[in-house]
């Protein structure tokens, strides 16, 4: 079930068109996506790199550059130590460059998914010890490591954290933060931390670690610049808000991607066929980003890491070709995956929860938060799927807008021997017997209502469709890139009379329809849903006749309302402006 939501925010459009040279539609989609005042508005329209906060606002960033300043000097053995995903890969990779060009003698570590799990652990810490490292820098995890780092510090190792996840907690009176005891701990969520912008990934918190060291050692920070592309490539794949800085870096990043030296990436973008001048977010998330984090989940990150550090085309090609191969293999096993947690839920009083909860013990752990998100998808509810591990069951959540996961897994954490995360996905670990009470109390502290469990769908505005002209298509363009926190815009239209429907595409998985508004107004229009679906709707709403004609090119007096985004459609030289539809009723 959805709930469609028409975005009505105040503003005086016609101001801020003539102000920024816009027009007042465009200037009211801004305004939808929570953008209030001058300074917000230049900073969405014009923001540049030289407008990006100082890392030195950052709580101990200063120590942090400091005792690093110090270890190059000595010439100390200084070791990377990130995650396993496309934050910690690049946030390592930006660490590593960084480091070197201000000569530090340093190398990178990154945990194996199953041998070592999340993060920091004892055992990368003996690795360190045994090669003679002196300081680590964790990047995109170290936060909720305290045990860990206080087992650093016994073995008299200097430690620097650099992360961006929530600080871990105890519930009181009042919340009790933990922070670990590194020497230096630098997290924009830290409570104390007065940084303006909180919402950067790890790799964005290690860039300005560089950047602040480059300043204090008077370089160029035009040196480093290169690496605002994989501050962009992390900044999507970690599916952080397109909002603030994380817009700036990401438009700046994709723009430095479309003419990038990187080897690896360039070899990645052409064995996964992107044409480099149509690059937008859209790739990163969907095809460079799984391919990067397939590495993490099925092989070793270190292999992507590797591939960004190639020094020749030869081994990129390589490298860029295992990634991709491993990344078809993780979709096949992803869909086998779903399909079970399908027919377990379908099947079993699972499907009443409002938490779902569902273990597939056969599942690859590393692929339990990517059919969480599927399940949650398809369900809309807050989706948990648990894997049989070494020790006990590991599982990964993704959540819905209405719950905060890490909260909630706080308030179950005795069932728990590990967790982390954040408001829309958590990770965690328990013991096999302890699944049935975990969902249990899941559900008995879910605290979402009917409306909760119904997809929001938020509409920009209603349109008519002669208003989806060829000027306004490229007038969107000055809303990229699109992502989490800076939607698409959504437009919709009621009572679009359908003059025609066709089943087309290889697969027989896209619907093309031929569509008339209440003006008059005809257009074609393209649907890239669950055509099932969408056939089986139309058969229980207007009748099998009706929709069998529809479907043969007939009118058949079928209207239905639509949402949709404008998009311009080149075939044979010819060029016509067309809708996607995105949701019907």
């Amino acid at each position: 079930m959805e709930r469609w939501v028409l975005l009505q925010k105040g503003a005086d459009y016609r101001r801020i068109a003539e102000k920024y040279h816009i027009s007042p539609r465009l200037a009211c989609l801004i305004r939808n996506r929570n953008i209030v005042g001058d300074e917000e508005m230049n900073m969405y329209l014009n923001g540049s790199l030289e407008e990006l906060n100082d890392g030195l606002l950052m709580r101990d960033m200063d120590k942090a550059a400091q005792i690093l300043l110090e270890k190059i000097r000595e010439g100390s053995k200084i070791r990377v130590i990130g995650d396993y995903d496309i934050d910690g890969i690049n946030a390592s990779y930006i660490l590593m460059k960084g480091l070197k060009t201000l000569g530090a003698d340093v190398d990178t570590d990154i945990p194996d998914r199953m041998k070592d799990g999340y993060g920091l652990n004892k055992n990368l810490i003996d690795r360190a010890m045994e090669d003679g490292v002196d300081t680590i820098v964790t990047c995109d995890n170290g936060i909720a490591a305290a045990g860990e780092i206080a087992y650093g510090k016994e073995l008299g190792m200097t430690l620097i954290v650099t992360d961006h996840h929530e600080v871990p907690y105890e519930e009181g009176q009042k919340k009790t933060y933990i922070l670990p005891p590194a020497d230096a701990v630098v997290d924009p969520k830290r409570a104390d931390c007065e940084y303006p912008f909180k919402g950067l990934c790890g790799a964005a918190v290690a860039y300005k670690l560089i950047e602040v060291l480059m300043n204090i050692t008077g370089n160029d920070t035009k040196e480093i610049e290169y690496l605002i592309e994989n501050v962009a490539i992390a900044t999507v794949g970690d599916v952080m808000d397109l909002i603030g800085e994380n817009r700036v870096f990401v438009k700046y990043g994709l723009e430095m991607l479309k003419k990038t030296k990187n080897l690896g990436l360039q070899a990645l973008m052409e064995c996964t066929q992107i044409d480099k001048d149509r690059l937008s977010a859209y790739h990163i998330g969907f095809v460079l980003g799984p391919c990067l984090n397939a590495s993490g989940r099925l092989d070793t990150a270190k292999r992507a890491l590797e591939m960004l550090s190639a020094e020749t085309k030869k081994e990129a090609d390589i490298l860029a070709g295992d990634l991709k191969a491993l990344n078809d293999s993780r979709k096949e096993m992803t869909l086998q995956a779903v399909e079970e947690a399908i027919e377990k839920i379908e099947g079993s009083s699972l499907k009443e929860d409002t938490v779902l909860v569902v273990y597939l013990p056969n599942c690859h752990e590393s692929l339990a938060g990517i059919v969480a998100g599927r399940i949650r998808e398809r369900y809309y509810k807050p989706t948990f799927v648990l894997t049989k591990a070494e020790e006990g069951v590991k599982g990964s959540g993704r959540s819905i807008d209405a719950y905060h996961m890490y909260e909630k897994l706080n308030q179950c954490k005795n069932l728990l021997t590990k967790f982390g995360g954040h408001k829309l996905a958590a990770g965690l670990s328990l013991k096999e017997e302890n699944i049935e009470k975990l969902r249990t109390r899941l559900n008995e502290c879910a605290g979402l209502s009917v409306e909760d469990l119904m997809e929001k769908v938020s509409i920009d505005m209603q349109m008519p469709f002669f208003s989806a002209t060829e000027e306004l298509v490229e007038e969107l363009e000055l809303l990229e890139p699109f992502g989490k926190g800076n939607a698409k815009p959504l437009f919709a239209e009621r009572n679009v009379e359908i003059l025609g429907a066709h089943i087309i595409g290889k697969n027989k998985n896209v619907v093309k329809f031929q569509l008339k508004d209440q003006n008059q107004t005809t257009i074609e229009g393209i649907y890239f849903g669950d055509v099932e679906k969408l056939y089986s709707y139309m058969e229980e709403t207007f009748g099998k006749t009706r929709t069998e004609e529809a479907f043969r090119g007939r009118i058949s007096g079928i209207a239905m309302s639509f949402t949709y985004y404008p998009q311009i459609n080149e075939y044979m030289g010819r060029k016509n402006v067309q809708i996607v539809i995105k949701n019907y009723r």
